[in-house]
C-alpha cells in the first residue's frame, strides 16, 4: 500500500470522526439550545453578526400612510411649488405634460378601466385608478425620484401631490395640500374597488400590528 493511499484513508477517518463529534454536540440534551426548524429560536432569536437594531429616530423616517392620513407628517405645499419641484425632479421620466416616458403616465384615463371594447386597453394612472390621495404622498416620499428616493422634503412631496392632483382636475389650481386636505381629497376611482365584507376579520386597534393603525375600512 502506498504512503499516499494511507494518508488519504487517515484523512477520511479523521473527517468522519470530526463529523460524528459535531453531530453529538448538537444533539438534544447535550446542553446546547435546540433551534426550531424555521431557524427561529423560540427563546432567543438568532443574530447574524452584522448590523444593529434600528433606533426610534431611524424608524420615524419610515411609515406607510393609511387612507385617512392619520400618520402623515407635518408640512404643506401648493400647486405652484409642486410645478417647480416636478420640473426639477420628475419631468425627465414622466414627461412635460405628465404623459409618461421612461416613467409611468400620471394623469388621464378616466372611464377606460371598464369598457366593452376589448381592443381598448385600460389606462391606469393616478387619476384614473388610485382610490386614495394619501397613497400618492406615501409612494412619492419612499420611492421618488427614481435615482434618489427618500430625498424630497415633506413640503416638496405635499407640493407634488397638489400639482399632480390639480393637473388631473381633482383639486383646484390654487390648492394647498397638507395632512388634512390631502386625506380629504376624493379620488375619481374611490368607489371602483370592492371592500372586504368581513369587518369581523379585522383586528381591533389594540390588537393590530401597529396598534392604533388598525386595518379597517375608511368611510
Amino acid at each position: 500500500m502506498s504512503t499516499t493511499t494511507e494518508a488519504r484513508r487517515w484523512l477520511a477517518a479523521a473527517a468522519i470522526a470530526a463529523l460524528l463529534a459535531a453531530c453529538a454536540a448538537g444533539a438534544p440534551g447535550s446542553g446546547e439550545r435546540r433551534v426550531m426548524s424555521d431557524n427561529v429560536d423560540a427563546a432567543d432569536p438568532p443574530t447574524y453578526g452584522f448590523g444593529q437594531p434600528a433606533s426610534d429616530a431611524e424608524l420615524a423616517r419610515f411609515y406607510s400612510s393609511l387612507p385617512d392620513g392619520r400618520d402623515l407628517p407635518k408640512g404643506s405645499g401648493t400647486v405652484a411649488q409642486g410645478k417647480a419641484v416636478y420640473e426639477a425632479q420628475c419631468v425627465a421620466c414622466h414627461g412635460e405634460n405628465l404623459q409618461g416616458g421612461l416613467g409611468d403616465r400620471l394623469i388621464g384615463g378616466r372611464g377606460t378601466l371598464v369598457n366593452a371594447d376589448p381592443a381598448k386597453a385600460p389606462v391606469k394612472t393616478v387619476e384614473s385608478y388610485w382610490p386614495y390621495a394619501t397613497t400618492l404622498f406615501d409612494y412619492i416620499k419612499r420611492a421618488m425620484p427614481l435615482t434618489a428616493p427618500d430625498t424630497l422634503s415633506d413640503n416638496d412631496v405635499y407640493a407634488l401631490c397638489a400639482y399632480l392632483l390639480a393637473r388631473a382636475n381633482i383639486v383646484g389650481a390654487d390648492a394647498t395640500m397638507d395632512a388634512k386636505s390631502l386625506a380629504a381629497v376624493r379620488m375619481p376611482n374611490r368607489d371602483g374597488f370592492i371592500g372586504d365584507p368581513r369587518p369581523e376579520k379585522f383586528p381591533p386597534p389594540e390588537a393590530a400590528p401597529h396598534q392604533t393603525k388598525a386595518i379597517a375600512p375608511v368611510s
